[in-house]
């Protein structure tokens, strides 16, 4: 890997944006709208929480208002790169997460606001506190919330999902599961009134405050198609029955993240040490790449661009290149952006630590360091 200056990479390598800035983040984003405005679909941040730490490297103690006009002046910046469905995604915690929703709102605008993931970043009890801080916001906005909802993808179906759909009446088409078929009665009309006959002749009616989600013939209708579920016996309670194969190839993006499916900090510390390089004294409390995979492929296809101006660890870039995405990282500290280096040297040489195996991620291709 090559360290090359801004303007050689510009004139001779800028096609291929696996590329990785040392410098200031202000001065390289204010270089780059040219060239990348409303071009990136997802741009992720881990910025300084201002959480009163000193850290050897760097100190996270500015006042609130200090720290609010340095957000502002970068997500400024930042704003204009997103694309029109892309999404931009900030990690912060309690300390000054309201403040930033308020401050993100008066940026990006209300109406761009998409969502608050709540991320458990921890799993173990903290007992030197009032309370055990186990959890993490990313806020998420977008230019046009509509049209990311449109893009953005789907999760892989997961195993306890699956195992929702039985088949107890070997139906011809396959597993299913049940959904009741009574809903509240508040905006109901009279056709959703009426007695349901199962097959074996058992009258069913709607619970109090309750009605059929159909009306009467469509009931008949679906009963008849097999389609309406009356238990083994043949008494229980009508539900319609719902097929895995009609189903959507994936689940909705919930916003609870929990430990399990995304990781936690300690589980990138251990992926940071497995590779040989960790500096704990750099990065304290570094992010798992499986948190970060999911949110970009959440946010972007194959070949898009991500994008993360207070690179760190280089997590971004890490999964990116390793779910085939291309990306733009920056980071100030020289010492920290030759961490990210080396760490890239392993990822091209195919390191099989984070979301390697689910990425089926054995090496390959190319990062650019500009300074």
């Amino acid at each position: 890997m090559i360290a090359l200056d801004f303007l050689t990479w510009k004139n001779e390598y800028s096609s291929n944006p696996h590329v990785v800035f040392n410098g200031d983040n202000m001065d390289v984003l204010r270089k780059l709208h040219a060239m990348y405005d409303k071009q990136v679909s997802c741009i992720y941040i881990d910025p300084p929480y201002n959480n009163g730490e000193k850290y050897t490297y760097y100190s996270d103690v500015l006042s609130h208002e200090k720290w609010l006009k340095q957000m502002e002046t970068v997500l400024t910046e930042l704003k204009d790169f997103l694309k029109e469905d892309g999404s931009i995604w900030i990690s912060i915690d309690d300390g000054e997460m309201h403040y930033l929703k308020v401050l993100c709102d008066s940026v990006f605008g209300r109406r761009s606001f998409v969502t608050t993931v709540i991320w458990q970043q921890r799993n173990t009890r903290e007992n030197r506190k009032a309370f055990s801080n186990n959890h993490e916001y990313i806020l998420v906005y977008s230019p046009n919330p509509e049209l990311f909802k449109k893009k953005r993808n789907l999760l892989p179906v997961t195993e306890d999902v699956l195992a929702r759909y039985q088949n107890p009446d070997n139906d011809p088409r396959g597993p299913w599961q049940s959904v009741t078929v009574n809903v509240q009665s508040g905006h109901a009309v009279a056709s959703q009134f009426y007695e349901i006959v199962a097959p074996n002749g058992k009258v069913h009616t709607p619970p109090n405050g309750r009605c059929w989600i159909y009306n009467q013939e469509r009931m008949e209708e679906e009963i008849a198609l097999g389609n309406i579920w009356f238990g083994s016996d043949g008494n229980g309670v009508p539900r319609a029955k719902k097929f895995l194969k009609d189903r959507a190839p994936g689940v909705v993006p919930e916003t609870l993240w929990l430990s399990s499916f995304v990781g936690t900090n300690k589980d990138a510390k251990t992926h940071l040490q497995a590779l040989k390089i960790y500096n704990k004294d750099l990065f304290d409390t570094p992010k798992p790449e499986t948190l970060i995979g999911q949110i970009i492929e959440i946010a972007t296809n194959e070949n898009e661009l991500v994008m993360d101006a207070f690179l760190g660890s280089g997590t971004t870039i890490s999964a990116a290149h390793k779910l085939n995405r291309n990306y733009i990282g920056i980071e100030s500290e020289q010492q920290t952006c030759e961490y990210v280096m080396k760490r890239m040297e392993q990822v091209v040489a195919g390191e099989p630590g984070g979301i390697s195996k689910k990425a089926n991620w054995s090496g390959g291709g190319e990062v650019q360091f500009v300074v």
